[in-house]
């Protein structure tokens, strides 16, 4: 058991003074008062007020063994050696591999031959060619002087012209001993060097008449060129190398630690007590160099990327050759690739598509490369795609060489509108089942009206696909998604469709359909890729006005080629890209075609678009027809077949025809009914809302042409009085004389 023991704080007062320094000191008694008195047993856990009590180890306890006054609270923990398995596991993590990784894969290995190849068969040609006509000449030209320079030297050394100057020290020493002791010594030299010298001279000219003489003219040749060579290589002069250089050598330097401390350092991601560390070696990768650092204890990945053009200026380098990657083991942790040059001014090369019989869309196909040449490969499955950028920055080039991949699988619809009518996307007419250029009706054929009905076509049509999907038999659609034979099977008619509206804002901006066109792009965009209906959207003016977020948002992949501000760039990636290192702002306008990718997969980085020109996107649309044709493809303005979908106006014919010419004003429910009955493929879905609903689809219809609804007073089938919302008939009248007015106009 254990010992309480009670103690009163409060102890009677010192019956003394403490003397003065000057005397000696007194020790007075320092009386306690002890309670002699049983106190009051307190309730157990109570403690009487003015009291402490303490449980001190009690020595008779089995479990208190080892247990002692004064004892460490929390003492150290004992460190055990590490298990045999944690030895093992922490040398894997710090062993290097045996080759590089450009070995292990085989595309890379296909790069560095082909490199190979290339660069060494290039410097053969080059020096090939300047042999005979550059460096012979200069060789010739650079033997005498090799010549005089050779028989000088051999006559100093004859002559022990390296002891000149300590003989002539002794003597401006008057040291007669040592300076007779040298002259001694040169005359030995000079004595055997003159042997050595005439012998050689001797041998060499025997030598040389012997082969002038008796040897075959190749060997003569090839011992004269060897002479001429060794005179012409001594004779040279020392600023000026014989050889010159078959590349350009760029701006590059060996990266060290040095380097990247002081970076750090004048990036003041580091402070006196903290520095970097390198949990690994700094080495080469690819054509550049890659280092990894922990940042000091409280720095993130965000604050390397906010102090990204003073880490490029600490290390001496252009902001455009530092690439940072987040690593997701640590979130101090940071991976640097410094390029020799600048990668991203270096062209891409012409797209692999030119090549290509033909591409399956289900599957990715090549887009562009990365930074450091790898393959970026695009995939628009289930996604939709917005693509925006300042102009002439190659935003339409890189959409197209989506648009020319989906051409080549002739399983594949498209839909390709151009709002600014340019040329590039013409040649589509040959593949497209729906086109349409600019917003200008020329020759009574309007493009905006016929983007409305094709959007209103693909709406009907995913709604259409959804149903479809749900009632296919289990053996045919096992979980109620699109296929690669469902949509191949020409009978189901759901393949694989793309839309692709460039300068999707001068839609967007029409006066009279832009908000048709708005929502029903923001209900494919949001709903369609599930069922093999892909979007791709691209602007030069992302902002609310000409392309608002609620169409933006609704993206799921995001390509931003160069913006004017890191805000344009995060409107067009999204909100946080910046935070993630991305900002298109910090690319030059010599990056034609590229651009940050975020979204399409589960990496975002930089992308180098391949380049396909006019007349390349021509030959390729030529093969994608001929193939289409061959598989019996070929549909919609494609083929000449005209649509049978109905205007976006047709609204408002309907309305009027199912009003009668006494009904100033109507119902909107009555309006909805008899319109159920009109054309109940069309309206037929509309009678089975209630009421109110059915006013409100009514409303939504009429909105676009500036008609509203009110509040109209009628009767019931019962015939009792009501107030409810409807329309006028002369609203209907009056749209429908300005819409025949403005197609006259046109």
């Amino acid at each position: 058991m254990s010992e309480i023991h009670i103690i009163d704080q409060q102890q009677g007062e010192p019956g003394g003074q403490v003397p003065g320094a000057g005397g000696a000191a007194e020790v007075l008694p320092f009386p306690l008062k002890k309670k002699l008195a049983e106190p009051e047993t307190p309730a157990p856990g109570e403690v009487n007020p003015g009291e402490w009590e303490a449980e001190l180890p009690d020595t008779d306890d089995p479990e208190a063994e080892g247990l002692t006054e004064g004892a460490e609270v929390d003492p150290p923990r004992e460190v055990y050696p590490p298990s045999i398995s944690e030895w093992m596991e922490v040398r894997d993590k710090a062993r290097q591999p045996v080759f590089p990784e450009w070995v292990k894969l085989p595309d890379q290995r296909t790069a560095v031959r082909k490199w190979a190849v290339r660069h060494y068969s290039t410097m053969l040609g080059y020096h090939a060619w300047r042999l005979p006509c550059v460096y012979t000449p200069k060789l010739l030209a650079y033997s005498p002087r090799g010549a005089w320079r050779w028989s000088s030297a051999v006559g100093r050394w004859v002559c022990d012209a390296e002891g000149r100057a300590l003989r002539l020290a002794s003597v401006l020493d008057e040291d007669a001993a040592t300076y007779l002791k040298l002259s001694r010594q040169r005359d030995a030299r000079v004595r055997l060097r003159s042997v050595i010298a005439i012998v050689s001279g001797v041998v060499g000219l025997t030598v040389a008449l012997l082969l002038w003489v008796m040897a075959p003219t190749w060997i003569l040749a090839l011992a004269i060129a060897t002479l001429t060579t060794g005179l012409g290589l001594a004779g040279a002069p020392a600023d000026k190398p014989l050889i010159d250089r078959a590349k350009v050598t760029f701006r590059k330097r060996r990266l060290s630690s040095d380097i990247v401390i002081r970076a750090h350092e004048v990036a003041k991601l580091t402070d006196k007590d903290q520095t970097i560390a390198f949990p690994r070696p700094i080495g080469r990768d690819g054509d550049g160099w890659r280092v990894v650092v922990d940042l000091p204890y409280g720095k993130t990945f965000k604050d390397a990327v906010k102090a990204h053009d003073r880490l490029s200026s600490g290390m001496d380098i252009a902001p455009t050759q530092l690439f940072m990657d987040k690593d997701e083991t640590s979130g101090r942790r940071v991976s640097y690739w410094i390029a020799d040059r600048d990668p991203l001014a270096v062209p891409s090369g012409k797209t692999p598509l030119l090549g290509a019989t033909r591409v399956d869309f289900w599957k990715p196909f090549p887009w562009g490369v990365d930074e450091r040449g790898n393959p970026v490969m695009a995939t628009m499955l289930w996604l939709s795609l917005l693509v925006g950028a300042v102009p002439r920055q190659g935003k339409t080039f890189s959409a197209r060489t989506i648009a020319l991949a989906a051409a080549l699988d002739p399983h594949v619809r498209l839909f390709v509108f151009d709002g600014k009518a340019s040329p590039d996307w013409r040649s589509f007419a040959k593949v497209a089942h729906r086109i349409g250029f600019g917003i200008v009706p020329r020759d009574g054929f309007d493009p905006v009206l016929h983007l409305v009905n094709a959007l209103m076509e693909l709406k009907a049509d995913v709604e259409d696909r959804y149903h479809r999907l749900s009632e296919l038999p289990l053996h045919i659609c096992p979980e109620g998604k699109l296929t690669p034979e469902i949509s191949r099977d020409r009978k189901l008619n759901m393949p694989l469709t793309l839309v692709v509206v460039d300068e999707v804002q001068e839609y967007l901006q029409h006066p009279t359909h832009g908000k048709t066109i708005l929502d029903l792009l923001v209900y494919l965009a949001r709903v369609a890729p599930a069922v093999g209906v892909s979007v791709m959207n691209s602007t030069q003016k992302p902002d609310d006005t000409a392309c608002p977020s609620m169409l933006r948002d609704q993206h799921q992949a995001r390509f931003s080629l160069r913006v004017g501000s890191y805000h344009v760039s995060e409107v067009i990636l999204g909100a946080g890209s910046y935070g993630e290192g991305l900002d298109a702002s910090k690319l030059l306008k010599s990056h034609k075609g590229v651009g940050l990718l975020k979204g399409m997969s589960d990496d975002s980085g930089i992308v180098r678009t391949y380049l396909a020109t006019g007349r390349d996107a021509d030959a390729v649309l030529t093969r994608a027809r001929a193939l289409r044709e061959a598989e019996g493809t070929l549909t919609g303005d494609a083929a000449g077949e005209t649509s049978n979908t109905r205007s976006a106006d047709a609204i408002l014919d309907d309305t009027a025809a199912v009003l009668g010419r006494s009904e100033d004003k109507v119902w909107s429910e009555t309006v909805v009914d008899r319109l159920a009955e009109y054309a109940p493929a069309v309206y037929g879905e509309w009678a089975e809302l209630e009421g109110r609903a059915k006013a409100d689809q009514l409303a939504a219809a009429l909105k676009p042409y500036g008609i509203t609804t009110g509040q109209v007073w009628g009767k019931t089938e019962g015939g009792k009085g009501a107030n409810r919302r409807g329309i006028e008939r002369q609203h209907i009248v009056d749209a429908i004389t300005q819409r025949n007015k403005k197609r006259g106009d046109s």
